[in-house]
């Protein structure tokens, strides 16, 4: 059976603590919420599952704290399939993000980096080969830039694609003129120089200012849908109708599902049309559900079967 396409992460991993309540709090408020859980997060560690989930051999380097939620997230990601070999454990305590979740799916968070701060370029250039050995770099804006100027200078080297999440935004610095796709929301689109989004026809121009900063630029819009622009071309999809049950997490969704796509040499059309309907199916399944869903739930949905 020949190998399936293949994705290296390089990024961070949190312990997310999730808080519902009826809306978010303002400053000062105390707010009675009605239920909290615990999930694996971090934008990288979110990436590599989804990526893993669907369809992509995916390896990660990144660091996990020498704690108790080291160890569960260690045991999390190996039970999704990522691959672990180049994740170092470090004596300080783990990365960590805590959600408030309101009643119609939407969330704010903070976000403690801890052990991802450790993710530095002497441990891209000891992990080189899994780089190399990739056919897509997955970056995110979670870690210092330094470490993902290295791993994208190797990838760029070696003749790989280099996507990056440019979440939560900053100058590209570092990383300008290596990144291949760049993949942000519509604040994060702003924020790099782009005009505000709120619908597909905002998404679309703001893909095309990005373009300025990398060949192919991927504007999500909520629940809108997604917009891309590569060269002279754009493409536009709306969001797919489904029941909104949780939003948290979708964005990483619909990039790793992306990265997947790609690795697997799919044309940027297609791989966007099967992210977008991977982030739909997030969005509108219950979370117990949610570590089942893979290819066969996507081209069900858009097939325009029923899918559940």
């Amino acid at each position: 059976m020949p190998d399936r396409p293949r994705v290296c992460v390089v990024g961070s991993v949190h312990f997310d603590i999730m808080v519902r309540a009826p809306y978010l709090p303002r400053i000062g408020e105390t707010l009675i919420g009605d239920a909290w859980w615990w999930k694996p997060g971090g934008k990288g560690g979110n990436q590599a599952v989804a990526a893993a989930g669907h369809g992509a051999l995916v390896g990660m380097i990144g660091c996990l704290g020498n704690d108790e939620f080291g160890v569960r997230m260690r045991e999390l990601l190996d039970a999704a399939g990522v691959d672990l070999a180049e994740v170092r454990t470090v004596a300080q305590g783990s990365g960590m993000s805590v959600a408030i979740q309101e009643a119609g799916g939407d969330y704010a968070a903070v976000v403690v980096s801890g052990a991802n701060r450790d993710l530095d370029a002497a441990q891209i250039a000891s992990s080189a080969e899994a780089i190399r050995a990739s056919r897509v770099l997955l970056l995110q804006n979670e870690i210092a830039e330094a470490a993902n100027a290295a791993a994208a200078h190797l990838a760029r080297h070696a003749g790989v694609t280099v996507i990056l999440n440019a979440a939560p935004a900053r100058a590209l610095g570092l990383l300008d003129g290596v990144v291949d796709v760049l993949v942000v929301n519509g604040v994060e689109a702003e924020m790099l120089g782009a005009d505000g989004v709120d619908d597909l026809s905002s998404a679309r121009a703001a893909a095309r200012v990005l373009l300025a900063l990398a060949p192919t630029a991927v504007v999500t819009a909520g629940a809108a849908g997604v917009a891309a622009a590569s060269g002279a071309d754009t493409v536009s999809l709306p969001a797919h109708p489904v029941k909104r049950i949780e939003a948290h997490g979708a964005g990483d969704v619909l990039v790793g599902a992306l990265a997947a796509r790609l690795a697997d040499g799919a044309p940027l059309a297609e791989a966007l049309r099967y992210a977008n309907a991977a982030a739909a199916l997030h969005v509108g399944t219950l979370a117990v559900g949610r570590d089942a869903l893979g290819p066969a739930d996507v081209h069900r949905l858009l097939s325009g079967a029923t899918v559940g």
